[in-house]
């Protein structure tokens, strides 16, 4: 597998892609110790790869993740609802131990307006065996479409909706009251609309921006079709080929770009402890491919 470089001005950044479009590995730095030129270039790569992994940083701790996470833009409070206890507020804990799983195919946060841009994922505690994580392409896969659908669902919207994952814990666990998500106490779940495709906003790529955690249906067709559309649009997003799968080691960071992927975490390690410490960077209002001209 050949080595290439991702270029800033000054820099070059040694990554290994997994493919030919998706995923790559970075080789030989310390996240905690970039310099500004490593840090733009990253970014680039991240647009350009989609889901990036660093191995061998094991030094970094919660505070030097959030600050690594400051340099590639605005990072939000961890979690609208979650409450991850004894951690900064920036650090979402997903703990095996407290129900903390991701066993669907989901993009982060896609019931809000303003889903995050970029996630941060580091290794806390690993199990033994399994574990592992997979992320697919959602541009590669609306490519991959025949144009006839792609013509047809560029012009769709969706509901995303967290009740069903987060409804029950807002409101027992949380009694109403969440975290400042957008400069206001999150209190309820409100449904949000997004379009089906997503034009990205910097590399202006269209991919699929619908997923099975959060979407309830498509808006404006019946309750058959919209069922019939999501598990075509699901079934060939996590098409094996649209779809990389990471094996965790201690030490380990992986980043994705939330606007183009869907991920998806394997649950079968049985009782043994898994901890995943996450934090997100802002984004912006997904926006669509608008009206056929």
């Amino acid at each position: 597998m050949s080595i290439v470089s991702v270029r800033t001005e000054a820099e070059r950044l040694p990554i290994t892609p997994l493919g030919p479009g998706f995923g790559a590995e970075i080789h030989g730095v310390d996240l905690g110790r970039l310099d500004d030129d490593q840090v733009r270039a990253l970014r680039e790569a991240l647009v350009r790869y989609k889901v990036l992994f660093v191995r061998g940083q094991g030094g970094l701790d919660d505070a030097a993740q959030i600050d690594f996470g400051r340099r590639l833009g605005e990072v939000t409070v961890g979690h609208p609802v979650h409450d991850s206890g004894d951690v900064a507020p920036e650090v979402y804990s997903l703990d095996s131990q407290d129900n903390g799983f991701a066993d669907v195919w989901h993009t982060d946060v896609t019931f809000v307006e303003k889903p995050p841009a970029i996630s941060v994922l580091r290794a806390v505690v690993l199990p033994p065996t399994g574990g592992d994580t997979n992320w697919a392409d959602s541009q590669l896969a609306y490519e991959s479409l025949s144009p006839g659908l792609r013509a047809h669902i560029d012009t769709l919207t969706a509901v995303h909706d967290g009740t069903r994952e987060f409804g029950y814990y807002l409101a027992q666990r949380r009694k109403g009251r969440g975290n400042l998500w957008e400069g206001e106490v999150f209190t309820e779940l409100k449904p949000v609309e997004h379009p089906v495709v997503r034009v990205h906003p910097e590399s202006g790529r269209k991919g699929l921006f619908v997923n099975p955690g959060f979407t309830s249906h498509i808006t404006g067709v019946s309750e058959h079709e919209s069922r019939g559309i999501l598990d075509i649009l699901y079934a060939h997003l996590t098409k094996p080929e649209h779809v990389v799968r990471h094996r965790w080691r201690p030490g380990d960071v992986a980043l994705w770009d939330n606007r183009s992927t869907a991920h998806y975490a394997n649950r079968d390690y049985g009782d043994q402890h898994r901890v995943m410490h996450r934090i997100t960077l802002r984004g912006d209002t997904p926006v669509g491919p608008g009206p056929v001209r």
